[in-house]
């Protein structure tokens, strides 16, 4: 069984796997990509047989719409880290914000962040950013298909963005406001779509329960 899953923040992706687990009573669940704490939005499961077509699901394009908070930088570059640092906010128009967003489009080079699942010599990067150590990693290939602003208020960016597997809209954000010329963190973030998949038909934890 596939399930469209809508996370809640707050929860880590493997509590949702945890969660599916106990409701649908099957040992074998996995998910189609992790989506942040913080974040909201389309989980994709499978359990039993149906966990083997998660990876061609994960390796689709996803789609985000994000809050960018300007002026702060936390060290997960989310709403979720300690303030490491402050800046001004220069004056921003729309035209401007959106001009910026604009230059991200296409093929990149992105470094993933510390607090991140990736793992490297088969340790995950968050658990050594946990006991304050940051190691090299290397940037990764991402392809940044589609990016619009939707809302631009105060110091506040709402974008949309389409994107390839491995892309970390953390760090996209954290980008962009350096390009604005001050330092940034998501506020807010939520998965709109993984391929076909899309969050019009997911399903909360408590739909699930109730089916």
């Amino acid at each position: 069984m596939i399930i469209n899953v809508n996370k809640p923040s707050g929860w880590t992706s493997f509590d949702v796997v945890k969660k599916i687990r106990g409701i649908v009573n099957e040992k074998k669940v996995g998910h189609a990509g992790t989506l942040d704490p913080f974040a909201t939005g389309v989980l994709i499961l499978g359990t039993g047989s149906d966990t083997k077509k998660l990876s061609n699901i994960a390796s689709s394009n996803k789609t985000y719409v994000a809050d960018l908070t300007l002026g702060i930088e936390t060290d997960t570059l989310d709403c979720d880290g300690n303030i490491i640092s402050k800046n001004k906010t220069p004056e921003l128009s729309q035209e401007l914000v959106k001009d910026v967003l604009s230059k991200f489009k296409g093929v990149n080079k992105q470094i993933p962040p510390m607090y991140s699942a990736k793992k490297i010599n088969g340790v995950r990067l968050y658990k050594l950013a946990r006991q304050n150590k940051t190691i090299e990693r290397d940037p990764v290939d991402i392809n940044i298909l589609e990016i619009q602003l939707v809302k631009f208020k105060s110091s506040i960016i709402t974008f949309k963005v389409k994107c390839s597997k491995g892309t970390y809209v953390r760090v996209l954000g954290a980008d962009i406001a350096i390009k604005l010329g001050t330092v940034g963190h998501l506020s807010s973030l939520i998965r709109t779509s993984i391929g076909s998949y899309n969050i019009d038909e997911s399903k909360s934890i408590e739909e699930i329960i109730a089916l």
